[in-house]
Formats: structure tokens, sequence, C-alpha cells
């Protein structure tokens, strides 16, 4: 066995480990990852690298995404692997489209706000809407994000008409007094 072979494999299983850890904090909200699936997040997340052309050194992005999606409302143990598949093509995505300017934490951050309230889990909505309109302010120069940690920011970009909570409750009581 050669040099890069045994360098690749104690890579690989470093990897497993990273994300096997990962839960004991997930258990608590009914997620957990079998050393098959950790392997085949591995193998997607090498598909999605090589996809958008992007080369990770460290310990890449998974366990982040793990953390900071595990107690997403729109997220089940049935389709746990699956979901994080989808999160971290999306993300690489995300990181091309947004030319690199965009640190991990803040598309992390702008990824969950989203999938968890305008895209209510829907990840084809939360890849081709919110971070295709988000990426091209970034690309256009907008640099808002920077002071809010990619927090509270797709509303500006929104084409859509939100529903006013404060207005539903106003004629909601006026309907019942």
């Amino acid at each position: 066995m050669d040099i890069y072979a045994l360098i690749w494999k104690e890579k690989e299983k470093k990897e497993l480990g990273t994300l096997l850890a990962c839960n004991e904090k997930t258990q608590r909200f009914g997620l957990c990852l079998t050393e098959e699936q950790a392997r085949e997040l591995v193998i997607c997340r090498n598909n999605s690298l090589k996809k958008y052309q992007r080369v990770e050194f460290g310990s890449g992005i998974l366990d982040k995404l793990i953390y900071v999606f595990c107690d997403s409302p729109y997220i089940d143990g049935g389709s746990y692997t699956e979901t994080l598949e989808k999160l971290q093509d999306v993300f690489y995505a995300f990181k091309n489209e947004t030319q690199d300017k965009v640190t991990d934490d803040e598309i992390l951050n702008f990824m969950k706000e989203q999938f968890d309230s305008v895209c209510c889990g829907d990840i084809e909505y939360l890849g081709g809407t919110c971070l295709e309109r988000f990426s091209r302010a970034v690309r256009d120069g907008y640099r808002g994000y920077e002071k809010s940690q990619g927090m509270g920011e797709y509303e500006q970009f929104s084409e859509e008409e939100r529903w006013d909570a404060d207005l539903y409750h106003e004629v909601l009581a006026e309907l019942f007094w």
C-alpha cells in the first residue's frame, strides 16, 4: 500500500469519527447517523466538491452543518441523511455563487434561518430562491451580512408578499369581539 492510500484511509477514519461524534448532540433531536450513513455523507460531500470544483482542507463543513441544522423542526430521522446531503450540496453551490465572499458561518446562519422560516424545510426553495437572491446581492456588492453574521438578511431581498402577524391578530380579535 502506498503512502497516499494510507493518508487517505486515515483521513477517512478521522472524518467518520467526527461525524459519528455528532450523534452525542443530535440524539436528543431524534437524529443519529450510522457508520454507513456517515460514509455516504462523505462520498456525497466529495461528489459535491467535484461538482462545484472546490477543495476543502481540514475537516470540512459536514459537522458544522449537522450542528447548525440538528434542531430544525423540518428534519426527522427518516430523511436525515438525504437532507444533509442536499444541504451540503446547496452550501457548496452558495459558496461558489457568492464568490467566497461570505464565511462558512454566515452561510450556515443564513441557510438555517431561511430553511426554518421562509422555506419551511423546502431545500429547492432555499437553493433556488433564497440563496440565489442573496448571492446576487453579494455579487453586486452587498455586505450587510457581515455585521449580522448572516441573520435577518433575507426580507430585504424577498420578492414575495408575506402576511403580517400583527395585522392577522388584529383582524382575528375584531372577528371574535
